[in-house]
């Protein structure tokens, strides 16, 4: 009996943790190894341990800034974006163009994808420049991996799906997987995919993280501006390849 009232007791805590308002560092942290027991399925699926490990400070960060709207957006981002991974994985891995680990991403990668998206998060906890740009940094939030989910996506489908890939600096066809490769069904995909997250954070009716009709469109334009942007870094990155290998054979 008193082993059962502590565990009693234990998730009374937790679930009153989960619905504080305004979050605190204390009901994220718990809020997040929750749901993160429950999903470690998932979570395995997609991520290295210490990916994971990446992954749950991101989901605290997220919680304690945004609250549970803030980590639903996020984790809508790691479900549609490990889907796509996984897509034709044994076709990417006959290829050579497969993610490592069976897909299952580590710790750079979730940090990568996130820190514009941690930024954010800090300034929003912090309060930087106060209540005027509060909904400034939950729309670049949103946006930041509202970007990364189209380039993933875009690049998964496009090396699951495409029929033709072209080079982004030449416009020639080039074998899919290409560092610079862009394709027509990727970039749709990415496209679609960018516009559905960026509606599941307008779609939010938390107090913390309500949208307006103006954000969603800005997003709109920054799938736009995103588009453009993949293209600029892909084109930048193979000129540099280009040109590293020509120094290397003269």
């Amino acid at each position: 009996m008193p082993a059962a009232s502590s565990d009693s007791h234990l998730l009374h805590h937790v679930i009153r943790s989960i619905h504080s308002s305004p979050p605190t560092w204390q009901s994220s942290f718990l809020s997040n190894l929750f749901i993160f027991l429950l999903g470690s399925p998932l979570l395995v699926s997609g991520l290295s341990l210490s990916g994971i490990a990446a992954a749950f400070f991101l989901g605290t960060l997220t919680w304690r800034a945004f609250g549970s709207s803030g980590f639903l957006l996020v984790a809508t981002y790691y479900l549609l974006g490990t889907a796509a991974t996984k897509l034709k994985l044994a076709q990417k891995e006959a290829h050579g163009v497969a993610e490592k680990r069976r897909g299952r991403r580590g710790p750079s990668s979730v940090i990568g994808s996130s820190a514009a998206g941690c930024v954010c998060a800090l300034l929003s906890i912090y309060g930087f420049g106060g209540g005027a740009f509060a909904r400034l940094w939950e729309l670049g939030f949103v946006a930041s991996f509202c970007t990364k989910l189209s380039d993933t996506v875009s690049s998964e489908i496009g090396k699951a799906y495409a029929k033709t890939t072209y080079l982004v600096t030449t416009f020639k066809t080039v074998p899919r997987g290409t560092e610079g490769a862009i394709s027509i069904e990727g970039t749709v995909a990415g496209l679609c995919a960018s516009i559905f997250l960026a509606s599941v954070g307008f779609m939010m009716a938390e107090p913390r993280f309500q949208f307006t009709r103006l954000s969603f469109l800005a997003q709109l334009n920054n799938d736009v501006a995103n588009i453009i942007n993949i293209s600029l870094g892909s084109s930048l990155a193979v000129l540099m390849q280009q040109q590293v290998l020509r120094n290397r054979t003269s």
